[in-house]
């Protein structure tokens, strides 16, 4: 037998599929054809089996038998039986070809010498039909009409032999044999025809029945992702379905199963009844709630919006209601509003910063030479440094949004002298030391004196200054060293995404853990979770990290401090590996370039 090729021989006669039919969706596709093969196989063991047992039946009556009809009974059944257990799974290909012959031929030959062999009055003409529906089921219409027309040119050859040798009129037997052949030839096209009809609409239901998986399968992973919350609940108020961000909106763990009720949580009960009044009501509804799991957890704003669907039953004719609820995050809505507000001023307030820096200078001047009239009147004083720090902090915000208007206008990669690392980061983190109003302890652990970035140093000074200060406001309100800490390094590091040829410099600090709707906007402008913040430093970080070919992130690391290995907050730059070790070049050299 031929074994059957990887690629399906039936999708020679079908239509065609989507190339994302696999292997396993083409043997699907053949499972009903191998079936029939398998009848097939076993009719002609039971065949087999009648013609032996007819055989013996004719033996007993006549007292007559034939050897060789005997041999023809006998060599079929053990051909048949070999077939049924060898080839039972091993379905031949549908085109004319020599991988027929152990069937078509087998059957055909046995029944011709059965009909010239044997002595009594029995015809096995009739049993022809069984190797032409073969044919015409399981092959090809080429090989359905080529087995109808060998076994026309038999029974014609037959006939003729036969009238020849007895010398009789043999016009009557061929007319019998030309209407026998005639209905093989109709047997033969319409049993082709039903068979490539069932192959095209088993075809057309396997591929749209794999396009609803991959749809379904698409829906899944879309649900899955979603950052808003989804829920499907029935009318029992039990969730059938619940997608992860649901899950965490709702406090529950990821690993929590996603079908359950919501009545097992009296801190779901406004969500209950919203559910319950759509369906009331069987019309969408939007509402806000606000649940709260735990007292420490306090309360989740919610904003919902539900849609009621109906789901016919598959053992009832009664339909289902289904509520499907879209729960979004307040916080996330308000930051995202908040966010878009002011991004879509971006433009005009480096316009305005750049015009207040002149006046703010002229009120800086006048504070100062009105401080110095001033002096000796301590509530004088005061108030003039209240004005001086306020023109300080309104100045900063102005330099900011300067900040940014310059990096976007500047080169995607200017042409800087390397950077010793971790010279320039002590030297930035004294600086910031000293100009600090309350002098914040930090620890340092340089681990990267040999290397080099490309970098430019005043840039290079802003993000560690920008990552500085915002370690320092969020920071535990312990004032020990070890709760700021800058560490650097070269190569593959814990927790660190870098390659074995990168630097890579840390911020850390032991503050709270960030909320997760603070972490989706960490690095986009104007976004702070305080109200006396511009939002602009992590993005200015994050500009200049780009413009020279480095990346920064965040990540909640743990570090070693005298208590034991403590939880904080880490922003880590990690630089191009364009550059090589310090050491090979010397001071002069970078004073000189």
């Amino acid at each position: 037998m031929e074994q059957p090729s990887s690629q399906s021989p039936w999708a020679q006669t079908m239509i065609p599929l989507d190339v994302s039919i696999t292997r396993q969706a083409d043997a699907s596709l053949n499972a009903p054809f191998i079936r029939i093969w398998q009848a097939f196989l076993s009719g002609r063991v039971l065949l087999a089996t009648a013609l032996v047992l007819l055989q013996a039946l004719s033996t007993q009556l006549q007292a007559t038998a034939s050897p060789l009809v005997w041999l023809v009974c006998l060599g079929y059944l053990a051909l048949t039986v070999v077939m049924r257990w060898a080839a039972a799974r091993n379905l031949p290909a549908p085109t004319a070809g020599l991988q027929w012959l152990p069937v078509i031929g087998v059957d055909i030959a046995a029944v011709f010498l059965l009909q010239i062999l044997q002595s009594s009055n029995l015809n096995y003409m009739a049993l022809l039909a069984i190797p032409i529906l073969i044919a015409s089921a399981l092959g090809s219409m080429l090989l359905a009409m080529g087995t109808a027309a060998s076994v026309t040119l038999l029974l014609l050859a037959m006939v003729s032999w036969l009238h020849a040798s007895q010398g009789s009129d043999a016009t009557q037997a061929y007319y019998q044999t030309a209407f026998t052949c005639a209905g093989y030839f109709g047997m033969a096209y319409l049993t082709q025809d039903l068979s490539r009809r069932v192959r095209r609409e088993r075809a057309a239901a396997l591929h749209s029945r794999l396009r609803t998986q991959t749809q379904e399968q698409v829906n899944a992973l879309v649900i899955s992702n979603l950052s808003d919350g989804v829920l499907v609940v029935d009318q029992s108020l039990r969730v059938q379905q619940a997608n992860p961000a649901a899950l965490r909106l709702l406090s529950l763990l990821p690993s929590h199963p996603p079908s359950f009720s919501l009545q097992t949580q009296t801190a779901w009960e406004p969500l209950m009844d919203a559910v319950q009044l759509s369906f009331a009501q069987n019309s969408p509804l939007t509402a806000t709630v606000h649940l709260q799991a735990t007292p420490q957890q306090g309360r989740t704003g919610l904003h919902l919006r539900t849609r009621i669907t109906e789901v016919m039953a598959s053992d009832a004719e009664s339909a289902d209601s289904l509520c499907v609820v879209f729960l979004h995050d307040l916080r996330e809505m308000e930051a995202q509003l908040r966010t878009e507000k002011l991004a879509s001023m971006g433009r005009m307030s480096a316009a305005v910063a750049h015009e207040i820096r002149n006046p703010l200078a002229a009120i800086v001047q006048a504070n100062a030479l009105l401080a110095e009239d001033l002096a000796g009147q301590p509530g004088a004083q005061q108030l003039c440094n209240i004005v001086n720090q306020n023109a300080e902090r309104l100045n900063r915000i102005a330099e900011e949004i300067l900040n940014i208007a310059r990096v976007q206008q500047e080169d995607a990669l200017a042409q800087t002298p390397p950077l010793a690392l971790d010279r320039h980061a002590a030297q930035t983190c004294r600086e910031w030391q000293s100009q600090a109003s309350q002098q914040p302890l930090l620890q340092l652990h340089l681990a990267a004196p040999a290397q080099v970035v490309n970098f430019d140093e005043e840039h290079l000074r802003r993000v560690l200054v920008n990552l500085l200060d915002n370690a320092q406001r969020h920071r535990s309100h312990a004032q020990q060293a070890h709760s700021l800490q800058i560490v650097s390094g070269h190569g593959v590091s814990a927790f660190i995404p870098a390659t074995a040829e990168q630097s890579w410099l840390q911020v850390w600090s032991d503050g709270a853990p960030l909320e997760s709707s603070v972490l989706r906007h960490l690095f986009e402008p104007f976004f702070s979770s305080q109200s006396r913040s511009s939002g602009l430093g992590l993005y200015i970080c994050r500009e200049l990290c780009q413009r020279y070919g480095a990346t920064i992130s965040y990540q909640r690391l743990p570090r070693p401090t005298p208590q034991g290995m403590q939880e904080g907050n880490a922003f880590t730059v990690v630089f191009s590996s364009s550059v090589g070790p310090a050491n090979a070049q010397s001071l002069f050299d970078l004073i000189v370039v």
